[in-house]
């Protein structure tokens, strides 16, 4: 089927983000679970504490972004395709339009956070469907980790696409890993 849109992860996939995942996960004392479903499950007191944790790096991570390189041009290139882009980040709206702001980024459909849906959960990828009116067959996923493919796999979503030099760490998943976002719109371009 045609692709009519692509569902793209924001850190690590749109921008580069300079994220120290294990010092954060170590901090909040995080063991095994995602740091959002972590905090979901504490008593307001305690998950009040670890969200200022949270937003402290990730303000800080933010300030530090840089914009993939590629980026801009495979934006414009699925625009003139009339390919529509939705972003989908576990990251807080604030940091999201900061980054679009100052990156001169548009999506047809932003979902963060806020909506109470998160990666890796499919529901995210599901409302952003939901919101520009098309079906999972039309779309594919284009995210940086294991978060992304099992979000694009609860969700139904077949086509994952991964931007990471890391190879074997993704060896036994079904998705299509790719090191630079050029070689990336090689492969989309064979969908439109």
């Amino acid at each position: 089927m045609k692709l009519k849109c692509v569902i793209f992860d924001m850190d690590g996939t749109v921008v580069d983000v300079p994220y120290d995942w294990e010092s954060i996960k170590k901090e909040l004392m995080i063991q095994g679970d995602s740091i959002l479903n972590f905090i979901h499950k504490l008593n307001e007191e305690e998950r009040t504490k670890k969200w200022k944790i949270l937003e402290k790096y990730e303000n800080e991570a933010t300030m530090g972004a840089i914009l993939k390189e590629g980026i801009p041009e495979f934006l414009d290139f699925l625009d003139k395709s009339r390919i529509k882009k939705a972003l989908v980040t576990n990251n807080s709206r604030r940091n999201v339009d900061f980054l679009l702001k100052k990156f001169h980024l548009k999506f047809d459909c932003v979902v963060s956070r806020e909506s109470g849906l998160w990666k890796p959960s499919g529901a995210p990828l599901i409302a952003a469907l939901r919101i520009l009116k098309l079906n999972k067959e039309e779309c594919c996923v284009v995210g940086d980790s294991h978060f992304d493919i099992k979000a694009a796999e609860e969700a139904g979503i077949n086509r994952v696409f991964i931007l990471n030099k890391d190879e074997k760490k993704f060896a036994s998943t079904k998705a299509d890993i790719f090191p630079s976002v050029k070689s990336l719109r090689k492969r989309i371009e064979y969908f439109i």
